[in-house]
């Protein structure tokens, strides 16, 4: 059929079948169903044709809208529009589906599954292959046939269940604002972190927490933590020098909170080199008097720890070379103790 199939403002009881039409306008819309109200199913399957827009913005079917087999074309405009649309069982985008341009999502509610499993999203890169944003559905299925090389954006957009596969993953992926429930397959922390880094916009924090809040309410703390932990790190790069020397030496020493052992770690190897200095050239006593004993490992510490007051730093002064030891000791010491704080601060804030 060639020209424009006009069903705007149409209300049908029960189904609508186009399934094999072949629809004809390139240079404008295909189909034109603007508010129409389907009772059933809204059926564009098994080898429909449309070159031009299919158009269903602010569409209400009370069943499923089916797309599985269906080959869509849109030079200029969209391939499908179908903004605002709400549909009461499922939107399947499937099953052999090919779009040649843009597939148009925004601000649709489906109750049950929408499904671009098996589907050809061909955009060229630097376009957007399909807009989902701020959209609501019980479950986001994308798997299409190949990994799209145009973007996909998914940006506000709420789901129960999502399910992916990393060997489709687009090339470009806006996740910003996204909220799910649980994700499928059920990937190790460090396999997701390729997922969050497809933002052509550059970094974005929420996309990091809320993988690591879905990761923790399945009880996989570890995981979380590994994704916090990169966040922080993306996050560097957004900062100015300063800011980030400080955050290097925050993840250097505690993983910025998530790695704390790393202090215990870093003091105890300085707490033995310590030891090992004082013991081979200790220092001589300050001041007149009997001396007290000399404790190399008591003195170490009372340099490591900045808060802590054993006496045998104020007994005892070093001198000569050995006094960059002290100075390094000390400086380490207050540098360790101020990031250990100040991660954990962060993990108490995040509990």
């Amino acid at each position: 059929m060639r020209g424009c199939v006009d069903l705007r403002d149409t209300t049908v009881r029960g189904t609508v079948v186009l399934k094999r039409a072949r629809l004809h306008h390139p240079a404008g819309t295909a189909l034109k169903a603007e508010r129409l109200h389907v009772g059933g199913n809204f059926n564009c399957r098994d080898g429909f044709v449309a070159q031009g827009t299919v158009d269903l913005p602010d569409a209400r079917v009370g069943g499923s809208v089916l797309f599985e087999g269906a080959e869509l074309t849109g030079l200029a405009a969209p391939a499908l529009r179908a903004n605002g649309i709400e549909v009461g069982t499922e939107f399947h985008c499937c099953d052999g589906l090919t779009a040649h341009g843009r597939i148009s999502l925004s601000n649709i509610t489906v109750r049950g599954r929408l499904c671009f499993q098996g589907a050809l999203l061909d955009a060229p890169g630097g376009e957007h292959a399909l807009v989902c944003r701020r959209s609501t559905a019980a479950e986001l299925v994308l798997n299409p046939r190949e990994a799209p090389v145009g973007i996909v954006d998914l940006s506000h957009t709420r789901v129960s269940v999502l399910r992916d596969d990393p060997a489709t993953w687009p090339r470009s992926l806006l996740l910003e604002g996204v909220l799910y429930d649980s994700t499928h397959p059920t990937l190790p922390g460090h396999q997701r972190l390729p997922w969050l880094d497809r933002d052509p916009t550059g970094f974005a924090p929420q996309p990091y927490e809320q993988l690591a809040a879905n990761y923790q309410r399945h009880g996989r703390d570890a995981d979380a933590r590994t994704i916090l932990l990169a966040k922080q790190r993306r996050m560097r790069s957004t900062l100015a020098w300063p800011a980030r020397a400080w955050s290097v030496l925050q993840d250097v020493t505690v993983g910025y909170g998530y790695r704390p052992l790393r202090a215990v770690w870093l003091l105890a190897a300085f707490f033995a080199i310590g030891t090992a200095l004082f013991t081979r050239w200790p220092p001589p006593p300050v001041g007149e008097g009997t001396p007290r004993d000399f404790q190399p490992a008591v003195y170490t510490l009372d340099l490591l720890l900045p808060v802590i007051d054993f006496g045998q730093e104020r007994a005892f002064g070093a001198r000569g070379a050995m006094q960059w030891a002290v100075v390094v000791l000390v400086s380490l010491g207050w540098i360790l103790a101020t990031t250990a704080a100040a991660g954990a601060n962060r993990v108490l804030r995040r509990a």
